[in-house]
């Protein structure tokens, strides 16, 4: 599991002020090695990638903390990826599958002018289909608008930078980002040290808990760099899901809670509804390091199933159905009768931290927690009062 990593580590957050700087460039900067056979030139000054002269050479900003989860920059492309139209074929000789459990991270900040924009979510995340009931994701991509670009480490694998952007579907060049033309201007922070990227940018290897910047037009005055907090890592040691089993510390609910099997939500209550689309989800509820224990029968009344329901006390959700649809966790705790917002977990109030984990890609999550989707094997952990020390993992049992 991905227990075996821990995200304390650096990366970016927003410029504080960000000063428009219009003289000529010039200078000449050292040179290093980037690891990808082409030099970098040390911020002392020098020319874009695009060949044309820059403004004065950016510095490194002092490191910022962040909350691993905030979006970083403003909105400027649709979330998503346009290279598979969902279909999740390979892309520059990167393969579509269900997500790896051993994941790094490099950041990418790009800037227009010196205005951030926001690097958008999920790129590299193909939707689940009747015949993909996992769905699945690119060793590269995006889960949020933090800028973080999520490297899967399984197979001790390098990434570049042109496999992200070709895993986005967009162009790439020394005078085009993502659509937004102009010269371009590419910089590397690794460790603190800040180098201008003078090659090709589609080869430039993404470094590991590194920064990339890339700068359309008139760069800011300085490059930010940032320092996250983090989810905790995660439990060495999985909890096992036995069908019909009990995993938690305390009861906190009583069995079922849907009194009738009216539609809710869109999520219809049928008997012997056909289960074409059968894929589970994980919640877990630990308030003040007390495990409180999911209840079972939830969304399933007696006469009928709703689309979505638990059998047992493990806290594993069931989504059997017909259809292939979007379920969320607002649509389950609505079934349950229970609140969820950032302040109520059913009834439990108090600081309400959620964490995130797809078999290993995990992270925390700031949105509105009803909006979490359900899929395949999603751990989703909520955390309320005092911190967890680590996040639980799973093994699971076979779908029943």
């Amino acid at each position: 599991m991905e227990g075996k990593h821990t995200y304390w580590i650096s990366a970016l957050a927003s410029a504080a002020a960000l000063v428009l700087l219009a003289g000529c460039g010039g200078g000449g900067g050292g040179t290093s090695s980037n690891g990808t056979g082409t030099t970098t030139t040390t911020s002392s000054g020098g020319t874009s990638s695009g060949g044309s002269s820059t403004s004065a050479t950016p510095t490194l900003a002092a490191a910022t903390q962040v909350v691993d989860g905030t979006a970083l920059g403003a909105a400027q492309w649709a979330s998503g990826s346009t290279a598979s139209g969902g279909a999740g074929q390979q892309v520059s000789s990167l393969n579509c599958a269900v997500a790896g459990n051993t994941y790094s991270y490099s950041h990418l900040s790009i800037y227009q002018n010196g205005k951030q924009l926001a690097l958008p979510a999920n790129i590299g995340t193909v939707a689940p289909t009747l015949a993909l009931q996992t769905g699945c994701v690119y060793p590269v991509h995006t889960n949020d608008n933090t800028g973080k670009i999520r490297m899967d480490e399984t197979s001790n694998a390098s990434y570049t930078l042109g496999q992200f952007f070709a895993v986005w579907g967009q162009p790439l060049s020394s005078t085009n980002v993502a659509g937004i033309t102009g010269p371009v201007t590419a910089w590397v922070n690794t460790g603190g040290a800040l180098q201008q990227y003078t090659g090709d940018l589609a080869s430039l290897v993404l470094p590991q808990h590194g920064e990339v910047t890339l700068v359309i037009g008139t760069p800011p005055a300085q490059i930010p760099t940032y320092t996250w907090i983090d989810p905790p890592a995660f439990n060495n040691n999985p909890v096992t899901l036995v069908y019909g089993g009990v995993v938690g510390d305390t009861a906190a609910w009583p069995v079922g809670g849907t009194a009738t099997g009216t539609t809710i939500d869109g999520i219809t209550c049928a008997a012997g509804m056909a289960e074409t689309f059968h894929v589970h989800a994980h919640v877990a509820i630990i308030k003040d390091g007390q495990w409180l224990q999911f209840p079972k029968q939830v969304g399933i009344p007696g006469s009928c199933n709703y689309e979505m329901h638990t059998h047992d006390q493990t806290g594993i959700v069931h989504i059997e159905t017909p259809n292939v649809k979007t379920y969320t966790l607002g649509q389950l705790f609505d079934i349950w009768g229970q609140p969820l917002t950032t302040t109520n977990v059913a009834g439990i109030q108090g600081n309400v931290v959620v964490y995130i984990n797809d078999n290993g890609d995990s992270r925390r999550y700031l949105g509105d927690p009803r909006d979490i989707v359900l899929t395949s094997h999603r751990d989703i952990t909520f955390q309320i009062g005092s911190p967890v020390s680590a996040l639980p993992t799973y093994s699971w049992y076979e779908p029943q």
